[in-house]
Order: structure tokens, then sequence, then C-alpha cells
């Protein structure tokens, strides 16, 4: 993919939507018959940013670290344990069942699995005309029409109409995914992993077609990935999360050229390089990720951190702004094209000058 510079296509005084300290924590009981203690595990922990109308936001970080939580917890999908979403400067936390069915259809999310996701009884006119039906929009002639038109936007042939799943490949599949959740013509979507699941040759088109049906109906995305090159290429912005926490928030270039999170750099590091002579060095972190069930004192990754210090245990980071939109939750930064070893290395050099 060609990364050049992105120019802002969005417009960074118009927040859409505001998530406030969010947090999502599962209770999980012990196991047995006499076991009675119990455990908090703290998916998301105090999550707070802004997604601004016309933009795409893309989040990554590695599996279990609250990414997929997060995002349903926007669209409330599942419950918040604490915190705020407004939408439209509307909380939507306090809505009644009547007030978040009418948000639904400006709110939809595009699921993960393009297989699990579509019900194999149904016909894809039934998949997606039954959005129509459940909102009262359209029916009959009507909504044959609508759904054929959906179908066409996505790059389906509008005969399949009365096809089931099963005769569809994985990426026709996400594109019926697609359609369905763009028939109520919604502000913000929900783009939960949606090339995880099928063949990197397929990735590409649906990442395209995303990126061509944003431009054209003015979508804004909460693009969720691990693949960073995909978030790359499709990103305005791009959040990274640990261990339920958002540790580092700036413009896609910025994360990239300029990664200010040790957790960000060695991200980054793990990305293939499409030309063989620009080698670069692979940060390996030690240790294991730890439990979010007992997540680490302090700051969250500072057990696998190379920079951290007896603060890190102590006092925990706030993502706080250190240079023009680009946020840090590090009590150690990376400074603008430092790479980690050059930090790591600089610090070594102190710890020698403090010690004579």
């Amino acid at each position: 993919m060609n990364h050049t510079r992105k120019e802002q296509a969005f417009d960074n005084s118009e927040p859409l939507l505001r998530i406030v300290n969010l947090k999502k924590h599962f209770t999980i009981k012990g196991g047995g018959l006499f076991n009675k203690s119990h455990r908090v595990v703290q998916a998301v922990d105090d999550v707070s940013f802004e997604i601004y109308k016309g933009e795409t936001l893309g989040l990554v970080g590695e599996s279990g670290c609250g990414k997929s939580t997060l995002g349903r917890n926007i669209l409330q999908l599942q419950k918040p344990t604490g915190g705020e979403v407004f939408f439209k400067d509307k909380n939507i936390l306090t809505c009644t069942k009547q007030e978040l069915r009418k948000l639904r259809k400006q709110m939809q999310i595009i699921y993960q699995d393009p297989f699990g996701s579509l019900n194999p009884r149904f016909t894809i006119g039934q998949i997606i005309g039954e959005m129509y039906e459940i909102h009262g929009i359209a029916t009959g002639d009507e909504k044959e029409k609508r759904v054929k038109e959906m179908l066409e936007l996505v790059g389906l042939d509008s005969s399949r109409y009365n096809s089931y799943p099963h005769e569809f490949s994985g990426g026709q599949r996400q594109r019926v995914g697609i359609a369905r959740a763009l028939a109520l013509n919604p502000e913000f979507v929900v783009a939960d992993e949606p090339v995880s699941a099928l063949d990197v040759s397929v990735q590409s088109q649906i990442i395209n077609l995303l990126m061509k049906l944003k431009k054209e109906l003015g979508l804004t995305l909460l693009f969720i990935a691990h693949g960073l090159n995909v978030v790359r290429h499709i990103s305005d912005r791009v959040g990274v999360m640990y261990l339920g926490k958002l540790v580092e928030l700036a413009g896609t270039d910025d994360i990239f050229e300029s990664p200010a999170h040790p957790y960000t750099a060695a991200l980054l590091s793990t990305v293939p390089e499409a030309d063989p002579r620009n080698k670069k060095e692979r940060i390996v972190l030690t240790g294991e990720v730890p439990s979010p069930a007992s997540p680490p004192s302090g700051c969250r990754f500072r057990t696998r951190c190379p920079l951290a210090t007896e603060r890190c245990a102590i006092e925990q980071p706030q993502l706080v702004e250190i240079r023009n939109s680009h946020f840090v939750s590090c009590h150690y930064p990376l400074e603008r094209g430092q790479s980690l070893k050059e930090a790591i290395m600089s610090k070594s050099n102190e710890q020698e000058k403090i010690s004579i």
C-alpha cells in the first residue's frame, strides 16, 4: 500500500461522539461448588476520546486489549459499567429504550465474522430488508427496491436478492454485512475487525469499498483492527489500546512516523516492510501480557516496558497532549523522531552518570 501523507478530511472542531471515562468491567465467579470467590476483569477502564464528524479513527492493540468491547459499549450492545457516551451532545447512556431505538438508525456496526453474523435461514433480501421493516421505513416492493439498491452499492448483483448466505464467498458475505449496516443511512459506523476473517487478496477490496462508501455517504467510522498496515491505509487518526487503556492517540502519520509510547513503538516494529532493503530492528518485549483481572499498579505496561522506573509502579500516567493533537499516556514518552532503542540507550547513559 502506498503511504502518502494524509490531508485532514474532517472537521476537528465538530465531534460527533465524545467518550468520557468509559468503563466495562466483567465479574467472573470462581469455579466449583464451594468456591464463592469472584474476580473483576477490567476490559475497558477509564477511556476518553472524541470522534469527529467525517473521520475514520483506527483502533489497534493486541488481542484482549478491549478494542471490540469498547466499540460495543459505544453502541450500547453491551451496557458500560461507568462513564458517558455523547452522540451529538446527547448522552446515550441515559436514553430510554424508545430513544435508543431511534438512535440505532444513526449508529450501526459491521461485524468481524461474515459467516456467523448472517442468519443462514434467511435470504439476503430478508437479512437486509428486515432493517427497513423493523424501523417502519419500507415493506413489499419498496423494500425490495431498496435492498437491491444496497446490493448494487456494495458491488453485488441485485439478482442475488433471493440467495442464501451459504451461496456467497467470505468477501461477498462481508459486503452483505456492510449493506445491512448502511441500509438505514447511518452517520456513525463501528467496523469491528471487518477484514480479519478474510483472505489477504479480498481484504484490500473490502477496505477500498469502505473508503469509497465513506466518501460518498459522508460516514464517520471507528475502524477496529489488528493489521497496522490496514489501519494506516484507511484511518485519519489512530488510537492504541493496551490492557483496557488508551495509551496513545494521534494523526496517522504522527503515530507511524514518530510514536511516543514505548508500546506503540514496539507494535510498529512488527510491521513488515514492503521493500526488503529497508531493514528495521524488531523490538521484542519481555514478559507476558498481564491479566486484566489483576492489572499492574501504576502504568499497566510497566512490567514489559524497557523504560519503566519506580515512578511507573506508583503513579498511573494520564493521557496528555505532548505536541499538536498528539496524546500519550506515559511518564517517559519518546521524543519526536526518537526510536525506542535510542531512548533505552539514553536511559542507560543517564543511569551510568548517576552511579558515577
